[in-house]
């Protein structure tokens, strides 16, 4: 019996691999600076994507992208504004652009307040400490929410997303290519959690305009999935154990008992986004340590 053929290609140095998961794609991550989002953006370059890291934070997002090549990889940076659609438009043209054609999208860029900016840990420090406080009076959270707030919340992460997708989905039907879509929701989409209502109300948004989509789409040869992590170790969770009051709630609805790793919402991205998931369409998978099992 002959042994099927096995087939190898070099990456950036010279190093002969075999075929991964993600060969000769190319992959556009929003929010692809930090967290969730470079997590993505470095496990499929190691699979053999080129990627463009799109992010509204320019140092760091050129970063991420000088960091992929200094592994070996193919990347650039765009600069990403998420609820401008310009801005969208110009960063799947400049994925062609440097790559010919664009397979993939991940839509990790998200706020959890109005105000947010990563990295700014004390500002967060503020905000988790004021919610604190506030405990005794949880009416407060909708009663007295700031509408321009509101207003940012779901403009980055619902708007964001659909314009993110429009973009990807038009360009991958000029190009007649099939694709995958991956979104990135939250378990607050099923699970209002506690606090201001515009992150859930953002990220239940996101997982039904996942299922929108993915029957929209469908028959054009494109998949659209949506992952709903629990509590992960970036930026924006930071600072919760420093409250006790909220780090008391996040462990005691985590089975787990910990927080996960964006490297472990990325494998399952991984998969979403490869040809292993070739007959998985409208599903939103809770990477989330056990927090949501209904």
């Amino acid at each position: 019996m002959t042994e099927p053929a096995t087939t190898s290609t070099t990456d950036g140095r010279g190093r002969y691999r075999s075929a991964m998961r993600l060969d000769d794609k190319t992959a556009i991550i929003t929010g692809g600076s930090n967290g969730i989002g470079r997590a993505c953006a470095t496990r499929f370059s190691r699979e053999g994507a080129s990627i463009v890291v799109a992010d509204l934070l320019v140092d760091e997002g050129r970063a991420a992208a000088a960091a992929i090549e200094a592994d070996g990889g193919r990347a650039i940076f765009v600069e990403l504004e998420a609820s401008d659609p310009e801005s969208n438009r110009a960063m799947v043209d400049a994925a062609v652009d440097a790559f010919g054609t664009v397979d993939v999208l991940v839509t990790a860029a998200g706020i959890s307040h109005g105000g947010y900016l990563s990295g700014d840990a004390e500002a967060d420090r503020k905000r988790y400490t004021a919610a604190a406080e506030r405990a005794d009076t949880p009416a407060a959270s909708l009663t007295e929410l700031d509408i321009d707030d509101w207003r940012r919340v779901l403009d980055v992460n619902l708007t964001g997303t659909l314009l993110a997708v429009q973009a990807m989905a038009k360009t991958l039907i000029d190009q007649d290519r099939s694709g995958s879509i991956v979104t990135i929701a939250s378990i607050a989409a099923v699970d209002p959690l506690w606090g201001a209502p515009s992150y859930p109300v953002s990220k239940a948004g996101v997982w039904m305009l996942t299922k929108n989509a993915a029957r929209t789409l469908a028959p054009v040869g494109i998949r659209v999935n949506s992952i709903g992590p629990g509590f992960i170790e970036t930026n924006m969770t930071a600072v919760m154990s420093e409250v006790e009051e909220i780090h008391g709630v996040v462990m005691g609805g985590t089975p787990l008992g910990r927080k996960g790793t964006p490297d472990e919402v990325a494998n399952v991205a991984l998969f979403l986004a490869s040809d292993e998931a070739s007959f998985v369409t409208g599903e939103l998978i809770h990477p989330d340590g056990g927090w949501f099992t209904g």
